[in-house]
């Protein structure tokens, strides 16, 4: 790390030119070169996954591609001549202007049961044989435009079916407001502008990196939509923060009397290492997300490893960089008179003090609180959103509640049952097998089957009571699957039950099933990098343990939030809905690896001084003191950065950005401040234990050194 600090002083313009072609140059080619997005959260061997198979063989269309639907609705009914003379000059136009869409009047025999019993709800269905985002945006502003011209007094018009699409906007602005917030912030904790504005560079380097990433990965793996916001944001979050904690220690070292080359390997070599450890654990941790094997989970994890990994090269080659060139500039343009390393300390020390004397009142509570948050989690559901989780004044939403009053909740989520019939079994055995559904609790209507040319492969749909969010809904595909169809089904004849609902469920299931396993591991490796650095077991799982504990906190905020429905309308959500089935996990690896940031940070210094002092009180009062003012500020910068998303528009986003926001608070508050003094006050020395024989077998890492550079003393 020194040397890298000394190359990039040396070298100070070509490091600021290089990097600014490499952000050019990977901006250009993603805008030329990058791949499309795919929302595809297919399961392959689930049985949604062998429905679609079953129907493909029969020639069947499995609807992978977009679906939309202009609904009508007019009180007087739908029947009036005029009424339908404006419906056939809808389709018209909508024929007209994509011409490769199959689109069905409810007037056509086709469209039959496209019109409510009492004729009052109606819409004309729209078939796309694509999920291309463009293509799909397109549809959006034409239906939308056809919307505008046929609605009136006399008749409603809503487009619907296309949500998910619509969901994917937004970001920019959200991203833009967590920029400004962590502006504030540091322009209130460095006091200059200098110092403000090398942090956000940084954070902007790597999000516009990581984000030309995730297109490029793009054209070779799959990337879903929210992809590169995610990315965005853990980058400008972790940029952001890693940046701080380097100009701070830069800052600290200049106030100390070194000289200002000095003063930038000083910061390499501590804090920077420091960044490096956090940098990689995050990496290492978004990785373990690709043993889920999961799709669209691995896209994701790919492109926040990627932007982590471009942010993390960014502050400890850019930043040193831009440090050199500033020098004592750095506390140029104040705001307000700076303050000392002792000033702002001399408050975390006091109250380390009062934590330290009452260590088993403080310990107890702020488990209790804890534990209190956590308790949402015994309630969680795993499962996706709809258009009936986005607010009323969606045309989307209008739509979804306007064919759910007119058809049933359930038409809003059909199940596709895909027959495959096999020797000695006909057409009365899919006969029977639709009459044990249609006969089962919590199903509304079946349609009838529809069979191949061959006369081999049927289909029909289940049309439940319940709408697709609803937990009776889920309870009913595992029925069908587990006792219905079983019982019902002849000789060779196979059964899948599909469709987006029941592909939903069997996505949440997979990830429910896997969650304590990916825990786990992310919990041992965490475990293990700890007690490396820190030579401590104790140390090591109390530090394993309040991070389980704060992120059952956040999963229990996210539950009563977006699941449960308190504050939905504080945030604009619409409803309540099941938790986004891939945001545990992705909470898991992001929490953890930034989470290990604060824990580093923290008790690196905390060791410093007990090796200093052989004293673990003062140890304990001395590294939070030192380390309180930075951490509170990085928190702060990633609360307003992911919280920012809580304003944006995909409700996937909202809840991600919420939970680490959340989680975020929740560490570097209650956790750091009171839960991690009070238990290291009661463990003592014993927080430092190690068997020999362990501190053998184990290598021995350093992440802030006892020494400055080359010898020289900090």
């Amino acid at each position: 790390m020194e040397w890298m600090a000394r190359v990039c002083q040396r070298a100070r313009w070509f490091v600021v030119a290089g990097w600014v072609l490499v952000v050019v140059a990977l901006s250009g080619l993603s805008g030329t070169s990058g791949g499309e997005t795919s929302d595809d959260y297919e399961l392959p061997g689930s049985p949604s996954d062998r429905a679609v198979q079953i129907l493909s063989a029969g020639g069947f269309s499995s609807d992978a591609g977009t679906q939309a639907q202009l609904v009508l609705q007019r009180d007087a009914g739908l029947d009036d001549p005029a009424v339908r003379t404006q419906v056939a000059s809808m389709v018209d136009d909508v024929e007209q202007l994509v011409p490769d869409a199959k689109v069905v009047s409810p007037f056509s025999e086709e469209g039959a049961a496209q019109v409510s019993a009492d004729r009052t709800i109606g819409f004309v269905a729209v078939g796309l044989a694509t999920q291309d985002v463009e293509e799909t945006a397109q549809l959006r502003e034409d239906l939308e435009e056809l919307q505008a011209s046929y609605a009136s007094d006399d008749l409603t018009v809503e487009v619907g079916g296309l949500s998910a699409e619509e969901e994917a906007e937004g970001g920019a602005p959200a991203e833009m407001i967590g920029l400004l917030a962590a502006m504030v912030i540091l322009l209130f904790a460095f006091g200059s502008v200098f110092a403000m504005v090398l942090p956000i560079i940084v954070g902007v380097v790597g999000a516009a990196s990581g984000v030309a990433l995730v297109a490029l990965g793009a054209r070779v793996v799959d990337m879903p939509s929210f992809a590169a916001p995610v990315a965005a944001m853990i980058a400008i979050g972790v940029g952001i923060d890693y940046a701080l904690l380097v100009v701070t220690r830069y800052r600290e070292a200049l106030a100390d009397g070194a000289p200002p080359r000095q003063a930038v390997t000083l910061a390499q070599t501590t804090a920077g290492r420091s960044v490096l450890f956090a940098g990689v654990t995050v990496v290492i941790a978004s990785l373990g997300l690709v043993l889920m094997d999961l799709k669209v989970i691995t896209g994701v994890a790919l492109g926040i490893a990627g932007s982590v990994l471009v942010t993390m090269l960014a502050a400890v080659t850019l930043l040193p960089a831009m440090l050199t060139i500033t020098g004592r500039r750095i506390d140029r343009l104040s705001v307000h008179r700076r303050r000392t390393t002792s000033d702002g300390g001399n408050l975390a020390r006091r109250w380390s003090g009062v934590v330290q004397r009452r260590p088993w009142p403080a310990a107890l509570a702020a488990i209790g609180v804890l534990l209190l948050l956590t308790l949402p989690v015994l309630d969680m559901r795993l499962g996706f959103s709809d258009a009936g989780t986005r607010p009323t004044s969606d045309t989307g939403r209008r739509a979804y509640d306007l064919v759910a009053e007119g058809f049933g909740p359930g038409v809003n989520g059909p199940l596709v049952v895909a027959t495959s019939l096999g020797d000695g079994a006909g057409p009365e055995d899919v006969e029977k097998l639709a009459e044990a559904l249609a006969a089962a609790p919590g199903v509304a209507a079946t349609t009838p089957p529809a069979f191949s040319d061959s006369g081999d492969v049927a289909v029909l749909q289940v049309i439940p009571t319940t709408g697709p969010r609803d937990e009776a809904t889920t309870d009913l595909v595992h029925t069908l699957r587990d006792d219905v169809v079983p019982s019902a089904a002849g000789d060779g004849v196979e059964v899948a039950i599909g469709g987006a609902t029941a592909a939903a469920v069997d996505f949440a299931d997979y990830t429910a099933e896997r969650l304590p396993v990916f825990l786990t591991v992310v919990l041992g490796a965490a475990l293990v990098l700890l007690v490396v650095v820190f030579r401590g077991v104790a140390v090591a799982v109390k530090a394993v343990l309040v991070n389980l504990l704060s992120l059952g906190a956040a999963f229990g905020a996210v539950v009563a939030v977006f699941q449960w429905g308190w504050g939905v309308d504080l945030l604009d959500l619409g409803g309540s809905a099941p938790i986004e089935a891939w945001v545990p996990m992705m909470l898991i690896a992001i929490v953890f690896g930034l989470s290990m940031d604060y824990e580093v940070f923290l008790l690196s210094r905390v060791r410093e001084e007990y090796d200093r002092t052989g004293d673990n009180a003062t140890a304990v009062a001395e590294g939070l003191a030192r380390t309180a003012r930075v951490i509170s500020a990085a928190a702060a910068i990633m609360v307003c950065v992911f919280g920012s998303f809580v304003l944006g528009a995909s409700r996937e986003l909202q809840l991600f950005g919420f939970g680490l926001a959340f989680a975020i608070f929740i560490d570097a508050t209650l956790v750091r401040l009171v839960l991690v003094p009070a238990v290291m006050e009661l463990l003592g020395e014993r927080n430092w234990w190690l068997p020999r024989w362990l501190d053998r077998a184990l290598p021995h890492l350093t992440i802030e050194s006892s020494r400055g550079p080359r010898g020289v003393g900090r």
